[in-house]
């Protein structure tokens, strides 16, 4: 408690830890004001009727801090910026110069790269926005617009999702931790409100037990996301002797930590984000008047909308995504080159190649029980809903990770300033 009281008082002292978080507050402060300005011509009533028929965008809903539910000028999000800076880091794969950017160039190879997200995301916001506003209007949440109008709204939720990018690069920049995470941070808890009075509107003593096992759920997620985010493998290396002149260095023993879940919640990220896609191509071609397009249109919206289809397609994609991401940013070939050059070696282990397969087996263990807790964790909503029928229970396992991951970045990150100032 003594330890506590001093980081808070060091926090209180220093101008410039104080003027961090004041920005980043007031950043999320403008980014809640942002989420409460509609699109012109919203119809509520029939707006809110599509969010409880549809478990994707009303899921889809919780990361946009409610935009989507008003259909505000943010109703995209930081979704096109996450969406462009996984396609760049995909592409890292098969472009050699965009993995020297990435990997090899320090601060300004990954300036240039992510430069090179940002111009991505106009692109993709732009399609995203079409496609959103295109199928409301469909479910008539919107009035039948002119080519005019449509144009004109697409621009503005476009404008929007650039606006929520800088807003988050700001706070990255200025504040205090990662300023996407915690828009997408703010966005969650900013629901909880909504979902606790809807909780208790719909409360029924009958329900009791229901209540009392989601408490439980709720509980046990909070507890496995922590004990997930922080469980690491220690790979025990040894650095061999050196001789410089009459001094000898190394001969020193220590560990690479590997994360269990080394890709954090990106898969989930990029899998709704792959289910949305042909959602909104569905949307599209539900009122063709070619017959054949107009049924692909409808059995697609079955299939992502069905209550045994859509968990089994989402699992499986974070299954897959957490492998493919883990592939992208842990490289085995790197670090056991260099672990050679910095005369280091894993006990038992022949270096190079051998080490390199040795690392590569290790991630492949740990990212299958991390792709599997994922996987888990992002239908958990989708069985909590099943099991209790109430659309309260929505925030599930997925934002309970997000929250609680945010959260503790935020405290390693205020840790390390705090230590930082100390010394």
């Amino acid at each position: 408690m003594s330890s506590l009281k001093q980081k808070f008082n060091i926090v209180l002292r220093d101008k410039r830890l104080r003027t961090s978080i004041g920005f980043t507050l007031l950043m999320l402060i403008a980014f809640r004001f942002l989420a409460s300005i509609p699109v012109p011509g919203v119809n509520p009533g029939v707006l809110a009727q599509f969010l409880e028929s549809n478990q994707f965008f009303s899921f889809l809903n919780l990361f946009s801090g409610g935009g989507l539910s008003q259909l505000s000028i943010i109703v995209l999000g930081v979704g096109p910026y996450i969406t462009s800076s996984i396609i760049m880091q995909l592409m890292t794969t098969v472009s050699p110069k965009l993995k020297r950017l990435f990997h090899e160039e320090g601060s300004i190879g990954r300036r240039k790269f992510n430069n090179y997200s940002r111009l991505l995301t106009v692109p993709i916001a732009l399609v995203q926005g079409a496609g959103i506003l295109t199928l409301l209007s469909n479910q008539g949440a919107l009035p039948e617009l002119t080519t005019f109008g449509m144009i004109t709204n697409v621009l503005v939720v476009t404008a929007g999702a650039l606006l929520v990018t800088w807003v988050g690069e700001l706070i990255t920049e200025f504040g205090v931790g990662n300023g996407v995470s915690l828009l997408i941070f703010a966005g969650i808890v900013a629901s909880l409100p909504g979902v606790l009075a809807q909780l208790t509107q719909a409360y029924v003593s009958s329900e009791l037990f229901n209540y009392v096992l989601y408490g439980i759920v709720v509980l046990v997620v909070i507890i496995a996301v922590v004990l997930v985010n922080e469980a690491e493998r220690r790979v025990a290396i040894t650095y061999a002797k050196q001789v410089r002149g009459i001094s000898t260095y190394g001969g020193s023993d220590t560990y690479v930590p590997l994360k269990l879940n080394q890709a954090g919640v990106m898969p989930i990220i990029f899998a709704l984000s792959i289910i949305l896609f042909p959602q909104m191509i569905a949307g599209w071609l539900a009122t063709s008047s070619t017959e054949w397009l107009a049924n692909a249109a409808q059995f697609i919206n079955m299939v992502l909308t069905h209550n045994v289809w859509y968990p089994v397609i989402y699992f499986v994609l974070v299954f897959a995504f957490t492998y493919f991401y883990t592939a992208i940013t842990f490289d085995p070939e790197s670090m056991s080159e260099n672990l050679h050059k910095s005369g280091a070696f894993v006990p038992g282990i022949r270096p190079g190649a051998s080490t390199e397969e040795y690392f590569a087996k290790v991630a492949s263990r740990l990212t299958f029980v991390g792709a599997l807790f994922l996987g888990l964790i992002a239908v958990l909503p989708i069985i909590l809903l099943s099991a209790t029928g109430n659309a309260a229970v929505a925030i599930g396992g997925t934002g309970i990770l997000i929250v609680v991951s945010v959260v503790l970045d935020l405290i390693k990150k205020l840790d390390a300033q705090v230590a930082m100032r100390q010394y």
